[in-house]
């Protein structure tokens, strides 16, 4: 699995508590691979100015077929408040049914990026 550097947002991790976010994203075909890899970079590039967004890896498992995020929010409302960003809408409706999706959403008290690190890839 290969994945990018932590790219910081511009709000604080603060004291806690903070929300985790996993996106995993399966594609049926490898065709699709350049296109999502270019709309998760770019995606990636309004990080910095995104309201609540502590933080975010990208990644890549190519032997899967999967690509995916993990990220860190200030709150629930900042999450969702990306969800609807009109690039991200756009590029899933885009590949929606070309793959399976999968995420989750869990609190953290605290923004520990090697434990973090470790829900997506344990060993």
């Amino acid at each position: 699995m290969l994945r990018s550097r932590w790219i910081a947002g511009p709000a604080d991790a603060g004291p806690g508590p903070l929300v985790a976010s996993l996106t995993d994203y399966r594609m049926n075909s490898y065709r699709d691979f350049p296109g999502i890899v270019k709309s998760a970079r770019s995606l990636g590039r309004l990080w910095p100015e995104l309201p609540g967004a502590v933080g975010m890896w990208l990644w890549v498992d190519p032997y899967t077929r999967r690509v995916g995020s993990l990220s860190v929010w200030q709150g629930e409302d900042d999450l969702r408040g990306f969800v609807r960003v009109p690039d991200h809408v756009q590029i899933m409706r885009k590949y929606r049914h070309r793959g399976t999706l999968r995420s989750r959403t869990w609190k953290i008290d605290e923004l520990d990026r090697t434990a973090l690190w470790r829900v997506l890839n344990p060993s």
